[in-house]
């Protein structure tokens, strides 16, 4: 992961969709193709159809993508509420103590056993490529922005060797829960904002969007992306960010470009898992 690898040259990769939503509750219906999935999807879910067909929208493509259209996303940290926790946990302690034979049984069979469902990592990628019927690769990472960085390198090494005309780079993340609220409050040093979002980018070559008249909404100038591990030995750093916001996790980049408008930006990270990236996007005029 670096400025030399094998990608397409920034200058010819464009953006021709942008899409993002921060709040919740979000509705996905108008995208969905078959409405009975609804019972099956989870916030996360949620925001990442809406802000998917949203970025799909402005593209100018239809809902059915096809083998020609790729699926790269970012997803974040898996989410879970209290109510259901303890239902959880409830079910599985004999006594005091926490019993794995009844946790496997009663525990397990206490909550809803839709539930899974809507807190897989890989499920926003299921409901976006069902819907829009994309059909080519895909790529799912996890779970914060400099992942999706790691995204948006995939994205483009595929536009680059012409595997796919079309990629849908997505971040997602709900936040605002139990699990993932708990989680960041336990690290070091610890993150107190916090904001459900998902944003979308669609990318492709120049020469395509060309080929089909579309409207090219800005240009990827500069992509740089390498690792830089920290010892484990050592204190946490704490990640930096600039050029969107970071409350938004992985949606950060996809959802400052979504709202950008015009000009430039330049976002750049180092986030905690060590990744450090840049990239420059310039808006069309």
């Amino acid at each position: 992961m670096d400025q030399g690898s094998e990608a397409a040259a920034p200058d010819s990769v464009v953006v021709t969709g942008l899409g993002h939503v921060v709040s919740l509750p979000c509705d996905p219906i108008p995208y969905l193709k078959v409405r009975k999935n609804r019972k099956m999807m989870g916030a996360q879910d949620d925001l990442a159809v809406v802000a998917a067909g949203k970025a799909i929208q402005s593209a100018g493509l239809g809902s059915a993508l096809g083998d020609r259209t790729g699926l790269y996303a970012a997803v974040g940290y898996i989410p879970f509420e209290e109510t259901e926790i303890e239902l959880l946990l409830q079910g599985s302690l004999e006594g005091q103590a926490f019993s794995m034979e009844r946790f496997s049984t009663e525990g397990y069979n206490a909550v809803n056993p839709l539930l899974t469902f809507r807190c897989l990592s890989n499920m926003p990628a299921f409901h976006v490529s069902a819907n829009f019927d994309i059909q080519g690769p895909y790529f799912v990472t996890y779970p914060g922005p400099g992942q999706f960085y790691v995204a948006l390198e995939e994205a483009r090494e595929a536009l680059a060797s012409s595997r796919i005309d079309v990629a849908v780079v997505l971040g997602v993340a709900h936040q605002r829960n139990f699990l993932v609220r708990h989680h960041f409050s336990r690290i070091d040093p610890p993150a107190t904002e916090l904001a459900d979002a998902a944003g979308c980018v669609v990318l492709e070559r120049a020469d395509h969007a060309g080929a089909r008249s579309a409207v090219v909404r800005a240009r990827l100038d500069e992509c740089a992306v390498a690792y830089a591990p920290e010892d484990p030995f050592e204190k946490s750093r704490a990640p930096v960010e600039s050029g969107a916001d970071s409350s938004l996790g992985p949606a950060s980049l996809p959802a400052a470009l979504a709202s950008g408008t015009g000009g430039r930006i330049r976002h750049e990270l180092r986030s905690r898992d060590g990744i450090v990236a840049s990239s420059v996007w310039t808006f069309a005029p």
